[in-house]
């Protein structure tokens, strides 16, 4: 059962990355957004992977879905790390033009 409510917090954050990446994407300001923010949450998530790992190699499995998502969400946030950093260059570009 413990599974399942982890599965679901990770399903809701899952459904919320892509909504706040592409919202980034067509602002094209890297301004009210922080990459601090996106690394702390990455980290968070590489953690929640290592605990998977640690729990492993004590003979405590994991459903290959909650693996699924804590990697595809990693990748998700990371696309966003990279947003941030394309939203960034735009506006240095667009100062130097004001």
């Amino acid at each position: 059962m413990a599974d399942i409510f982890e599965l679901l917090m990770i399903v809701c954050f899952g459904v919320s990355w892509p909504l706040n990446i592409h919202k980034a994407w067509k602002a094209r300001t890297a301004k009210g957004s922080s990459v601090q923010f996106y690394f702390l949450i990455l980290i968070g998530y590489l953690f929640g992977i290592a605990s998977k790992v640690i729990k492993l190699h004590r003979g405590i499995s994991t459903p290959g879905y909650v693996w699924f998502f804590y990697i595809l969400n990693s990748v998700i946030v990371a696309a966003g790390i990279l947003v941030w950093f394309r939203n960034r260059r735009l506006d240095r570009m667009g100062e130097r033009e004001a």
